[in-house]
Formats: C-alpha cells, sequence, structure tokens
C-alpha cells in the first residue's frame, strides 16, 4: 500500500484479522507463527495510528469494539481482494488468455447455451470461456478469490457483497424429494405441508458436493427447496414437486467490483441478451 499517515499495510490487516477471528493474542500468534509479543505491539501500533481502541483486553482475551468489527469486515474485504489480484495475476501470465465462469450444476436456469452463443456471435474474436462447475457455496468463494472473473448466482440464497449484478431470469421453486416421499405424488405443495420435514439447510449441514447432496436426498435425510429449473437435471429417482407460495429465485450474472474487463463486459451482456431472448420466447408460447 502507499506511504503515509493513514495507510495501513496487508501484514497488518492479516494480523489484526487473525486476533479478531480468534479473539485470543496466543491463538492469533501460533496461527500466524510468529511470537505473542512482537503481535500485541503490532496491534498497539495499529490502533494508535488509526485513532480508536479495535480490541477490549480482558484476562480471557479480547472482545471487539464497534470499530474493531469495522475494520475485521473490511480487512476481510481487503485481503481478499489482494489475493485475487494475485490470482488473476498468475492467470494472466499463464498463456492463453480465457473467462472463467463459474456455476453449479443445474444453476444457470436454462440460459448457458444462449448465453455462450450470443457472446461468440456479438464478438469477432471473442476470448474463449471456460465454464467451472462448483458445488453449493463456492460460486462466490471462487469469484472473491479470483478464480473465476463471472458467475451465475442465485438470490436471496447468495452473499453479493463485493459484485455488480445483472439479473436474468426469476423463477418459482420446487421441493426435491425421493419418489417414494410422503409429498411426492402431490401436483403442489404448500409451504405448510413442509412443517416436520427436514429441509436442506447451509449452516446447519454444511456445503456438500451437489453429488453428495442428491444423495443424501435420495436416502431421505434430507428434502430441498429449489430453482425449478432444476428439474431439467434431476436423477430418476428423485421428484419436484412445486411450492407456489415459496418465495421466488432470480439467477444472476456476477463479476467483481470493479471490474474493467472487455471480455466479461461482452459476457454480461451476452447474458442479458440470452435472458431477454428466454423471456421473449416463453411470452410467445403463452400467448
Amino acid at each position: 500500500m502507499a506511504d503515509g499517515p493513514d495507510r495501513i499495510e496487508t501484514r497488518e490487516l492479516a494480523y489484526f484479522a487473525a486476533v479478531a477471528e480468534e479473539l485470543h493474542f496466543g491463538r492469533a500468534a501460533a496461527r500466524l507463527g510468529i511470537a505473542q509479543p512482537p503481535l500485541s505491539r503490532a496491534i498497539q501500533r495499529l490502533e494508535r495510528r488509526l485513532g480508536v481502541l479495535l480490541l477490549e483486553r480482558t484476562p480471557r482475551g479480547v472482545t471487539l469494539t464497534g470499530p474493531g468489527e469495522v475494520l475485521l469486515r473490511e480487512a476481510r474485504r481487503a485481503l481478499e481482494a489482494v489475493d485475487a489480484a494475485v490470482r488473476r495475476t498468475r492467470r494472466a501470465g499463464a498463456g492463453t488468455e480465457r473467462i472463467v465462469l463459474v456455476m453449479k450444476p443445474g444453476g444457470d436456469g436454462g440460459l448457458l447455451p444462449a448465453i455462450l452463443d450470443a457472446y461468440e456471435a456479438a464478438e469477432p474474436d471473442p476470448v474463449p470461456v471456460e465454464v467451472m462447475m462448483c458445488g453449493i457455496g463456492e460460486r462466490g468463494r471462487a469469484l472473491r478469490d479470483g478464480s473465476a472473473d463471472a458467475g451465475l448466482l442465485h438470490t436471496p440464497y447468495e452473499d453479493l457483497t463485493g459484485f455488480d449484478t445483472e439479473e436474468l431470469v426469476t423463477e418459482g421453486q420446487v421441493l426435491i424429494v425421493p419418489r417414494g416421499h410422503r409429498l411426492a405424488g402431490r401436483g403442489h405443495v404448500t409451504l405448510a405441508d413442509l412443517d416436520g420435514e427436514r429441509l436442506f439447510d447451509r449452516e446447519r449441514d454444511g456445503m456438500p458436493e451437489a453429488g453428495h447432496l442428491m444423495q443424501m436426498i435420495a436416502l431421505g435425510r434430507v428434502a430441498m427447496l429449489a430453482p425449478e429449473s432444476v428439474a431439467d437435471h434431476l436423477r430418476r429417482d428423485l421428484v419436484c414437486v412445486p411450492v407456489p407460495d415459496a418465495p421466488a429465485v432470480t439467477v444472476v450474472i456476477a463479476w467483481p467490483e470493479r471490474t474493467r474487463s472487455p471480455a466479461v463486459a461482452a459476457l454480461v451482456r451476452a447474458a442479458g441478451a440470452a435472458a431477454a431472448g428466454g423471456a421473449a420466447a416463453g411470452r410467445r408460447v403463452r400467448g
């Protein structure tokens, strides 16, 4: 970072983030591989330079102050941005230029072929697009750490902080259950019908790979609410039941804020054109 009284180094941010996440200087020092005294001095210097108290010290450990919570949030973003810059720079030096588009299997709302066709048709010499398939919860991470340049994400499920986005298509939700499930033969169900069902929950169940999650559903361990387009890619031992009163899900194309890549901009334009074309086709069919 540039010199100046209010500028701090990425090393200082990493030191502070470790203490703020561990809430203990000893554990943070062990995590960083340094001794505790220089870590304590570094945090004290940081507080003096910023003119605020970041941590409340107690005999049992530390707690974050209000300013400390703000700096932790911003430090995580800054450190992610630095790591992403390094990864993208290495990718650029690897030789072949390409765009990496991240998505989960079946997570394109049926638009991916049209997006790629529109992109190649609009560009005289298109940069190749590599599609990266990720599991649940991994797409945002790939965009933030520089592994991917753009992604097809779902709102309200995904955290879109730090991304620019364009909405592509909005879908209803379906319940995914085994064929022998008590609700499998229904024409539709309501959210009230799901009382007592163990629905997949990221916080509780983690981020399993898509195939593992489908196996969990097939075994009756969990049921899952998902966008209705997932029906096009479902295993034969599973069924989808519409849930009309479930919140709608919107597929968006997302890319990191302040991206200046002409190729990414072209892909975003193509995604918007493909979504508009799909909406027009849907209106013609329904009309």
